[in-house]
């Protein structure tokens, strides 16, 4: 199933999921109470249906066998928010090399270019090492915690940061965790992922470039409001296999990039296992891909402009859709 956060005619967000292909949208917590005449605390958002999990998705079920009429809304009637509007905690990882050996390889040639003879810094590079994916990449995950309190969902407007020159968006998906657990196995970490979204990363990349020499970050090349992007749903885990997803990310309409989740080399089991080391995971907590392959402005030298629209689309999931403005 797909589980949406949305405004009902009160602007008061509700906890819903997708019907008849999507065009419409079941609220939840009124179905149940007009179906039942009791209010169902587990079913008034999608934090709660997650904390709820079993028991939650057995009583969508029931809601879905016999939605109240007076609970349905046409999709494009109402407004989708973030599935979650503030959830626990935000993981982001690295887990494409491909993504990260073309970034590198930009960033190679921007500082280059900035050299009395390019061609031969290439070549002084290539001989020191420089500009290669970090040996402990390959081995153990890498991430960082992004803010939890900057998240929009899809059709929100991107806020352009005042103080960044560059922009750009990363074409990532990821997954929430379904239930409290610590010191997780590789063999059972499968089992503490409910859903699955799009996110988008977006990027400040001349601060990032600059505060990422001090060794921590990324800070403000990422900690903006507005900077985090989950939606448009959560897919339920038992309705996809993460490891065989098309991957794309349109700009104005103009396909930029087209990529395959099944080109990830950390897996999220391989996530799980290492970050809850010691260190208990919580529902509802979301944890990033990074970005695949090619899916990054930065990767094709292309950046983004105020009033650009940026769709990323993510096979099974749906897709996010968001406009970068500037406000004066």
């Amino acid at each position: 199933m797909k589980l949406v956060t949305f405004l009902n005619d009160k602007k008061k967000e509700c906890a819903g999921v997708l019907i008849a292909d999507g065009k419409k949208i079941l609220d939840l917590a009124s179905s149940s109470q007009m179906n039942n005449h009791k209010y169902n605390p587990d079913l008034i958002s999608v934090l709660n249906i997650i904390k709820g999990n079993e028991k939650a998705l057995a009583d969508i079920n029931k809601e879905l066998d016999k939605p109240h009429s007076e609970a349905i809304f046409e999709a494009k009637s109402v407004t989708l928010c973030t599935p979650i509007p503030e959830p626990p905690q935000i993981r982001d990882c690295l887990c494409f090399e491909e993504h990260l050996i073309q970034a590198y390889e930009v960033l190679q040639k921007i500082k280059a270019a900035g050299e009395v003879d390019p061609e031969a810094a290439l070549l002084q590079y290539e001989k020191q090492g420089l500009f290669k994916i970090p040996e402990v990449w390959y081995q153990q995950p890498i991430y960082y915690k992004a803010n939890r309190f900057s998240v929009i969902g899809t059709d929100q407007d991107v806020i352009w940061p005042y103080y960044a020159k560059t922009m750009d968006f990363e074409l990532e998906f990821g997954f929430f965790i379904s239930k409290k657990g610590r010191d997780i196995s590789r063999e059972k970490a499968m089992d503490h992922i409910f859903g699955y979204s799009i996110f988008n990363d977006m990027s400040a990349r001349d601060i990032q470039a600059t505060e990422m020499q001090g060794g921590l970050g990324p800070a403000k090349g990422k900690d903006f409001d507005t900077g985090n992007i989950i939606g448009p749903c959560i897919v339920t885990a038992d309705e996809i296999d993460p490891y065989n997803l098309t991957m794309i990310a349109r700009v104005n309409g103009e396909e930029w990039s087209r990529g395959s989740s099944s080109s990830i080399n950390w897996k999220f089991e391989d996530l799980i296992c290492y970050i809850s080391k010691s260190e208990t995971l919580y529902p509802g907590e979301f944890f990033g891909s990074g970005t695949v392959g090619g899916g990054s402005g930065l990767e094709l030298e292309r950046y983004l402009a105020p009033g650009d629209i940026i769709e990323l689309e993510v096979e099974g999931i749906g897709t996010l859709r968001n406009k970068i403005i500037v406000k004066t």
